[in-house]
């Protein structure tokens, strides 16, 4: 993001006083991420006039991080040789992210303006199941053959490195299989006259083309890789997956979690570019679905209002205890989750997950109770037995929320379910159910009520 506003209204009144060449040279020295922020700022008579100021790769980086909205006006109001020409410039696997997020005619008209060969392999991405490694590769990598000395292999790079996405990584392939890995640095410190089939190394990491593109992104994290290569069922090598396209998939991932964790539909737009309906219907589902789910809470109120009408200053601690209830198990379930979703839990570890939780609800549980019994004596001035309710209450709550924390997500996972999006309003439902049974439970054999 540009933070310079001060540049920012400096490139705006630029276009303004359409002083063009000067604002090419100021756009030339920013990066294609901070120009592509310049496009949500000016009038939409001003986008395409500014996009065809920039120089052709520039153009063709900077399109790369514009919004989907902002990407298909532009193609709209593109010539055939503009179109032609961004399409050129960009990686395969940009632009059939591109070509996904697009309509039909928009599609149409791309693929109307890249040559045959092209097209082809556009058509062979998009083939590719949502979310898997395929869909997210791109074709762009630099092959050498065994055979070749490193002096070779140098010349080779030279001639067809401009147009790839990365050099550093090169992949050695017989017959179009994948045999080995050798990297640029292993070629600079080798002789001249060593062979590639010498010092590649042939242990080599791959993954399927079906693979999910979330586990093929904490790959990255595991490995510390820059690429991983993508092979078919006959480890022919097809494609590479990118650093960056990895960061992609985890912020994508990250934001669906985050979302489903708050009760709300992932949904693919910006928040500044979600409609009002598009918005309500992401989020009323499991309003609906938490408000009916909070009838048992009710229900279970009603059914001790005796107990309350003898006792109505339990009444003021029912939030407090729902509240504590609902965080322990939410602290649990989103460590769980993560676990899970970075493949260090598996549901072999549930007695193991378990065990730990139940030894850290303890240490919680005690020292909320114990908190608990001198806030109320000392600020809420209850007597000592009602004191000792809300205090056992809180550290019997504590013990079973952090238990449905840590299973139910591992169950979840285990039944085929994201975790992330059906656990949170779950454990809410029924660690406030629980708590509200407990406490009324325990007050009715400490208070005799």
């Amino acid at each position: 993001m540009v933070e310079n506003f001060e540049e920012i209204d400096k490139i705006l009144k630029l276009i303004e006083e359409k002083r063009f060449f000067k604002l090419r040279e100021a756009l030339i020295e920013m990066n294609p991420a901070d120009i592509a922020t310049i496009f949500e700022e000016i009038n939409q008579k001003d986008i395409t006039l500014l996009f065809r100021v920039l120089p052709k790769e520039l153009a063709a980086d900077t399109f790369t991080y514009l919004e989907s909205h902002m990407q298909q006006r532009l193609i709209e109001a593109f010539s055939d040789r503009e179109l032609s020409d961004v399409i050129e410039e960009l990686f395969m696997d940009d632009t059939v992210d591109i070509i996904e997020e697009m309509p039909a005619n928009v599609v149409n008209k791309i693929l109307r303006n890249v040559d045959p060969q092209t097209r082809t392999l556009i058509n062979e991405l998009l083939n590719y199941p949502n979310d898997s490694a395929g869909s997210i590769m791109t074709t762009e990598y630099v092959s050498l053959k065994g055979g070749m000395t490193v002096e070779e292999a140098f010349a080779h790079i030279r001639r067809v490195g401009v147009d790839k996405e990365t050099i550093y990584n090169c992949y050695v392939i017989e017959d179009r299989r994948l045999v080995g890995l050798v990297t640029v640095k292993d070629l600079l410190i080798a002789r001249y006259e060593d062979k590639i089939e010498d010092i590649m190394e042939t242990n080599v990491i791959s993954v399927d083309t079906h693979e999910d593109q979330e586990v093929v992104a904490n790959m990255f994290n595991k490995y510390d890789f820059i690429a991983i290569p993508v092979v078919d069922r006959e480890n022919r090598l097809v494609g590479i997956v990118t650093f960056d396209d990895a960061m992609d998939v985890i912020n994508e991932e990250t934001e669906e979690d985050i979302e489903a964790m708050a009760a709300i539909l992932p949904s693919d737009k910006s928040y500044m570019h979600t409609g009002i309906f598009a918005t309500w219907k992401k989020r009323i589902p499991w309003l609906l679905l938490l408000m009916v789910s909070a009838t048992f809470t009710g229900k279970i109120i009603t059914y001790f209002e005796d107990a309350l009408g003898a006792y109505v200053v339990l009444t003021a601690f029912i939030p407090m205890l729902m509240d504590t209830g609902g965080n322990a198990g939410s602290q649990s379930s989103v460590t769980i989750i993560r676990g899970i979703s970075m493949d260090e839990i598996s549901f072999s570890d549930i007695f193991r997950v378990m065990w730990k939780e139940f030894r850290v609800s303890i240490l919680c549980g005690f020292t909320l109770a114990i908190a608990g019994f001198i806030k109320v004596i000392l600020i809420d001035h209850v007597e000592i037995l009602v004191a000792l309710v809300v205090s056992i209450t809180l550290c019997v709550t504590v013990l079973i929320a952090k238990f449905i924390g840590c299973s139910l997500p591992i169950l979840v996972k285990k039944m085929g379910f994201d975790p992330a999006v059906m656990v949170s309003p779950f454990i809410t439902t029924a660690v406030d159910a629980v708590s509200l049974l407990l406490y009324f439970n325990i007050a009715s054999a400490l208070l005799n009520i």
